[in-house]
């Protein structure tokens, strides 16, 4: 890979050039003491008219995460998709194995820099691989095996609770009443178009094994989305590559017991470039957007755009399985969006109800 392609790379993770917009959203965060350090690691640098494109979109808190949800929703069509042709454990393994390999040569210097600040945490810095890396992506992948689509995306709905759920029990990060309202809204959203208008459709969904699976991973992931907040300030090439390849190594076990069970992958075009999409899109830069966005605007004002994930897995259907767009999804979409915005926009100076503040991390 040449130098430009590493310049382009690496501006795509480097920071330090936005320290005052940051700043900005840190003391707008629910999560505002474990966010306010950034100030003393990166000194105020002021934004020029000519800043880069991608110091501009990782600014951005609303487009990373709605990225986010775009290439995850990809992902679970992805991951029902080669159900059958690539074992879920296998394609767990290859997916983050892969993405830690591509992020290593320019994480590298970070991550030497940042050690002994990940070497303070590393209990964390563990549970976080664990948890977001291993346990949710292997859980996730097995349960698509069992479980519908419509089951997978109704289920999918339920994340922004459990992201507030656990901030509430961890951080004592209460949701204001914006947020309540958003998270409502955004969630009838999903329901008008996944029971497409009718909710007789209801009557018709039968719950199995994935359905219990997929719903303890994405209470996983709401644990992980609370910790993150609480991660060592360092470079998020030195978060990402250490969680990618920390959690790969957890996978191993797992890859050779479902091996030894004589599981094994189908090689072809199709899983190939199956393998190519969940190694770039849903890891490595989900993941880079994803932590970003919980560092710019918090878990809880960030938590809401998992409703984005069923819209986009609803137009991806329509664009790739031929189904026809309805009524119904148009007014899915208009309540989706505006409960994301109700509750991802900052506190309003007259809000009649005030966030309570997290402890200060220990």
């Amino acid at each position: 890979m040449g130098r430009k392609q590493e310049r382009v790379l690496t501006r795509f993770v480097m920071f330090s050039q936005m320290a005052e917009i940051a700043n900005e959203f840190c003391a707008l965060s629910p999560l505002r003491p474990a966010l306010l350090p950034i100030q003393q690691m990166t000194p105020p640098v002021t934004q020029s008219a000519h800043s880069s494109p991608t110091s501009w979109l990782m600014s951005k808190s609303y487009l990373l995460l709605s990225l986010t949800s775009l290439f995850w929703a990809g992902n679970v069509v992805l991951g029902r998709f080669v159900a059958g042709k690539i074992p879920p454990m296998t394609l767990s393994f290859i997916r983050w194995s892969a993405a830690f390999l591509i992020v290593l040569p320019f994480a590298w210097k970070y991550l030497r820099k940042d050690w002994p600040a990940i070497r303070k945490q590393i209990v964390l810095m563990m549970v976080l691989s664990f948890t977001g890396i291993t346990t949710f992506n292997c859980l996730g992948y097995w349960s698509l095996q069992y479980t519908q689509a419509l089951n997978a995306l109704l289920l999918q709905s339920t994340g922004p609770l459990f992201v507030a759920l656990f901030a509430l029990i961890l951080f004592g990060v209460r949701l204001t009443w914006a947020q309540t309202i958003g998270i409502t809204i955004s969630m009838m959203g999903v329901l008008v178009i996944l029971l497409r208008g009718d909710i007789e459709t209801l009557s018709g969904i039968q719950f199995n094994k994935g359905d219990i699976g997929y719903t303890t991973a994405l209470i996983i992931f709401g644990l992980y989305s609370a910790l993150a907040a609480k991660r060592p300030l360092i470079h998020p090439l030195s978060f990402l590559a250490f969680t990618t390849g920390c959690g790969a190594l957890f996978i191993i076990p797992l890859i050779a017991w479902e091996i030894g069970n004589g599981e094994y992958m189908t090689v072809n075009a199709t899983t190939m470039a199956a393998l190519v999409y969940v190694a770039i899109f849903p890891s490595t830069l989900a993941y880079l957007f994803f932590n970003r966005g919980i560092e710019l605007i918090g878990p809880n004002r960030a938590a809401p755009f998992f409703h984005l994930i069923p819209v986009f897995g609803s137009v991806l259907a329509i664009a790739f399985l031929g189904e026809r767009p309805h009524l119904f999804h148009i007014a899915g979409y208009a309540l989706v969006l505006t409960g994301v915005y109700i509750a991802a926009r900052r506190a309003s100076a007259t809000s009649g109800g005030n966030p309570v503040e997290p402890a200060a991390p220990t």
